[in-house]
This record gives structure tokens, sequence and C-alpha cells, in this order.
């Protein structure tokens, strides 16, 4: 367990970021720090990269840009953008400093079989930000078990008036291994099975959105047995015959693995909840027991619908994700957003439907900088315990 704290209370308010696809890791943080510092003290950098940047050399340009309080916090990725800026290889760096920020963290290791206590651990980060505003992130490995459990324990903590966000690291949709940072000027840390939690404490209105675009496809099913994200059983009958035979699809499909779960990237499951569909990723298929296997639980008893979306409908979705964000402010103008995108929206929209995506989120903020990555689930709870999700946008807005 490690903490970091930051309090920054003098000069102007201020948001940046920086974007690099320099094939060489210390080369592409140099340039990603340059432009999201502009010479400028930071309370907090997040850095977001792909697998192959993961190393040292990456940070050493932004460590002897940042003051000896800031954090710098991230993970690897299935892409990260800024400010209309995608890319599958590189780094995006996002910071933001100046009057009136706290920032807090924690780190817990070693989570992967008892994640609960991990999100308790995580979010005693709260501990010592009592700003006027704050939220609650969280940057969790994106291959450790039922994320569900880091989000009650991170709840058992934080309490209900908190709102939480954040998103899980990625490999590029891989799923063998990923990385999550934190350090500050003298160092930072790469790691495997943790989670990292980051107080966010300010004057000044923090707005939180949450939005995916999808629709019901036919009609509702029971999940009749399942265990954490194993589907086993849908209305009685094996999961992935169910599966199979709502989509029309041949036995054949599972021969390839990587084109089943294109497939199953374009039908996930959606959950029934009092606020709408929470999304589930199907990403594999077990023959041997016909189950299916998603990257977050899928209770049992749960009520379940395949989901469809088209681009229209899921640039939709990001539109209104922004606007809750903003709308959240209360008036107040907006000085930057962070954004968490699922990895399988990119699938779903594929490289132009990106590019339109973050044109109409940009469209949304105007000058607003943004920035972020591209996840393999997404933390978003403005009320009530649940929140995690897949195939979703969440935006953190800072006035």
């Amino acid at each position: 367990m490690s903490t970091g704290m930051s309090h920054v209370s003098s000069s102007a308010r201020w948001f940046g970021t920086g974007h690099s696809t320099l094939a060489d890791p210390a080369a592409a943080g140099a340039e990603a720090a340059t432009a999201a510092l502009a010479g400028r003290e930071p309370a907090i950098v997040f850095v977001f990269c792909s697998v192959g940047y993961h190393v040292p050399e990456l940070f050493d340009a932004l460590r002897e840009q940042v003051g000896t309080d800031t954090v710098i916090v991230g993970c690897t990725t299935s892409g990260q953008l800024t400010d209309g800026r995608v890319s599958r290889n590189g780094v995006a760096m996002t910071a933001w400093g100046g009057a009136g920020f706290t920032v807090g963290t924690r780190v817990a290791r070693a989570v992967n079989d008892r994640l609960r206590e991990a999100g308790a651990e995580a979010a005693a980060c709260l501990s010592g930000v009592e700003d006027e505003h704050r939220a609650l992130l969280l940057i969790a490995d994106g291959l450790t078990g039922s994320h569900h459990d880091v989000v009650r324990g991170a709840f058992s903590v934080a309490g209900a008036t908190i709102p939480l966000v954040g998103g899980c690291a990625g490999d590029d949709l891989t799923y063998v291994r990923t990385y999550q940072f934190h350090g500050g000027r003298d160092g930072v840390q790469i790691m495997s099975d943790a989670v990292i939690g980051v107080a966010v404490g300010s004057d000044r209105p923090l707005g939180v959105g949450i939005a995916h675009g999808w629709q019901k496809d036919g009609d509702a099913l029971v999940v009749t047995r399942s265990r954490d994200g194993r589907v086993l059983e849908l209305d009685g009958e094996p999961a992935l015959d169910v599966y199979l035979r709502r989509l029309g699809i041949e036995e054949s499909v599972l021969d390839d693995a990587a084109a089943f779960r294109q497939l199953a990237f374009h039908h996930p499951l959606g959950l029934s909840r009092r606020t709408g569909e929470d999304l589930r990723v199907i990403h594999e298929a077990d023959r041997t027991d016909r189950s299916l296997l998603c990257l977050a639980d899928v209770p049992q008893g749960a009520l379940a619908w395949l989901m469809t979306s088209d681009l229209d409908s899921l640039l939709e979705g990001a539109d209104e994700a922004s606007g809750q964000a903003l709308d959240a402010l209360g008036g107040e103008p907006a000085l930057g957003m962070l954004l968490f995108d699922c990895g399988a929206r990119w699938v779903k929209l594929g490289d132009t439907g990106v590019r339109r995506e973050l044109a109409a989120i940009g469209k949304r903020l105007g000058d607003v900088p943004f920035g972020g990555f591209y996840t393999t689930g997404e933390f978003a709870r403005v009320r009530g315990a649940l929140g995690m999700h897949h195939f979703t946008l969440v935006t953190l807005a800072l006035a």
C-alpha cells in the first residue's frame, strides 16, 4: 500500500493535454509531457499508453518537469485520446493544477483474491481531502476478477455522497496482462494486479456523466445459472446455445476465437437496472460447458437482453455522457474533461466512427480540453452501490 497527497493553492487553474505517437517511449513521453504541462506545475498527471510503451524511460522527461508534490498515475490501454487525437500505439497525458485543487492517492496491491478489500484500501485516499467538491477516481488492472467487488469496497468507504469514476487498464484487447502506474518526481512504479485510488478535491464543482447508446434486441432472458462473469444458463438452457440461436449464427464461428470475440463485441448482454441497462462484454465462449464468459459479474436471477446499437446511437451516447458532466457543473464553465471510453466501443464504432465520436465530444465541449483512454471496463457511480460498466463512456468534468 502506498499513498501520495498534493495540495495546490496558488496560481491560475489550468487543464492541459499532450499526445505522441513517436516510436521511442522516451521521446514520446517527452513530447506528450511538454505539451500537457507547458511549463506549469501540475497537481496530477495521468499517463495513458499502449502496452509497448510501459517502460521507465517513458516517464523520465515528465518527472523532470513536475513539482515535488505532483502525483503521477495511469495505466496501459486499448487506445488513448486527447482533444480529437486518438491512437492505438502511443501515449496521452492529461494534467491539471492551479488554485483550489487537492489530490490524494492510495495503491492496493496483489488484489486479485481480495477485490472488495482492495477497493476499500484504494478509497482510503479520501482521508484528508476535505474540499467542498470531491470525487473518487479508480484505475484498476483490467484482468483481475469481478470489478464489482472493487466498487463495493470503495463504496463502503466513500459512501453515497461522493461520485465514483474511472477505468480498467487495457492491453489492446488481448487480455494477457495490463499495467498500472503510480509515483511522482522521484520515480514511477509500474505494477500489475493493483487498484489505484485517486481522491480529487476542488473548491469548484465536479461533474460526472455516463451513457452508452445501446438498445434492447428481442425478448428478455433470465440468467438462470451463473458464476461471477461466467453465464452458464439463460432461460434454463445452455447460455452459448441460446446466444448462437438468437443471433442466427452457426457453431463454426467458435472455431476462430478472435472472430467470435469480434462478433460478440457487436452483441453484448444488457442487465436490467433501475437507471437503464448495464452492459456486459462477452469475450469468450466455452464449448465444454456451453457458457459465455463476461468481463464482469452477471448475477444469477438477473433479467438480461441481447443489445444492439448503430453509429448514430453510439454518437448520441457520447454526446449525452459529455453533456451530463457539463450540466452537473451547475452553470460554471468547464476547465477540462477526463474520459474513460470502453475499448470494445472502438471495435463497434470502427476507426471512422471513433473519429466521429471524438468530433462530437469536441463539438459539445467547444475549446475545453479533454483526454483519457480506452478501457477494459469503466467505473461510474453517482447514486447507489453499483458502478461497474462496459461499452460505456464515462466523463469527469472540472470547473
